[in-house]
């Protein structure tokens, strides 16, 4: 087991340095295979001793050997996250085709977390793509207690199990994740006036329904919506103490716009998180933590079903 781990560990260090190239490419529409590695200062190709996973950056002391520029300390932290994201897959679900599953939608999970946090984006290159491997993945590796069960003996008097309804599963938590946050969002521009939530996020929740069926689905909206709210308030609340943007505030009370603290509430107010990066780890807390809640909770009756 401390061997197998070891080996997860490296192995999804290395995974982790792909995903890099991924998550800085994609959203720039650049191959992901050519060119190689290279300092995007100065062009200078990556040497392979100097492309070894979160080691390199800490014996390079987070600079380009050739310029001196500095690399962002996001490339180590991915490549490490993604390290103990495979060991926990592996202790969760060992070396079985649900472990495969899972550590393909971890991939795509934190490809889409890490570029939306970076540039506000979820590429279609990765949820379209994802959704078909979560539909393929659903009929491969069905949920024990698929939502599709019941629906079966409900409306058809008929149990489905196995490959169908984990296909089922699948289409229904892809479904009912695109169509909740279409619905939130359409009703959010009718009030508000102004766009709240871009498609990109409707195309990310049906990839991750596609792998997680419809009541993991749930789980995560709830979970990734919960933890956005209480950071994008704890995030508002400090750039209005910090006295974000005062100035700004200052001139718009001198035009008689309201007080100069009214405004700066109104303007930390405006500051936007990235919803997707949310709900990947709302994703990823269902995938690798729920099934240690329903073990220790029955009556939960299964987060993945």
């Amino acid at each position: 087991m401390v061997i197998a781990g070891i080996f997860f560990f490296l192995f999804g260090m290395v995974i982790g340095s792909f995903l890099n190239v991924c998550i800085t490419r994609i959203p720039e529409n650049v191959s992901i295979i050519l060119p190689g590695s290279r300092c995007p200062k100065c062009g200078t190709a990556i040497r392979l001793y100097d492309n070894v996973p979160v080691f390199a950056w800490i014996w390079l002391g987070g600079k380009c050997r050739a310029c001196g520029a500095p690399i962002s300390v996001m490339y180590p932290l991915v490549e490490l996250a993604t390290g103990l994201l495979f060991v926990a897959a592996f202790l969760e679900y060992g070396i079985t085709q649900a472990g495969v599953k899972w550590l393909f939608f971890t991939c795509l999970i934190v490809v889409l977390t890490i570029t939306d946090l970076r540039v506000r984006l979820l590429p279609d290159l990765v949820t379209w793509p994802g959704f078909a491997v979560g539909l393929m993945f659903s009929w491969v590796v069905p949920p024990r207690e698929g939502f599709a069960g019941a629906l079966g003996w409900r409306f058809f008097h008929r149990h489905l199990q196995g490959h169908l309804a984990g296909l089922l599963d699948g289409i229904l938590g892809a479904a009912f994740g695109s169509f909740l946050l279409w619905g939130l969002a359409a009703g959010y521009k009718l009030v508000r006036k102004r766009e709240g939530m871009g498609m990109g996020d409707v195309k990310m929740m049906a990839m991750v329904g596609a792998f997680v069926g419809l009541r993991g689905t749930f789980w995560t909206i709830l979970l990734g919506s919960l933890l956005g709210s209480a950071i994008g308030l704890s995030v508002v609340v400090t750039l209005y103490l910090a006295g974000w943007h005062r100035e700004l505030a200052e001139r718009g009370s001198r035009r008689g716009l309201g007080a100069v603290n009214t405004l700066r509430w109104t303007i930390a107010s405006q500051y936007q998180l990235p919803l997707g990066t949310f709900l990947g780890i709302g994703a990823l807390a269902i995938v690798y933590l729920g099934p240690l809640v329903t073990s220790q909770w029955p009556a939960t009756g299964g987060i993945l079903g």
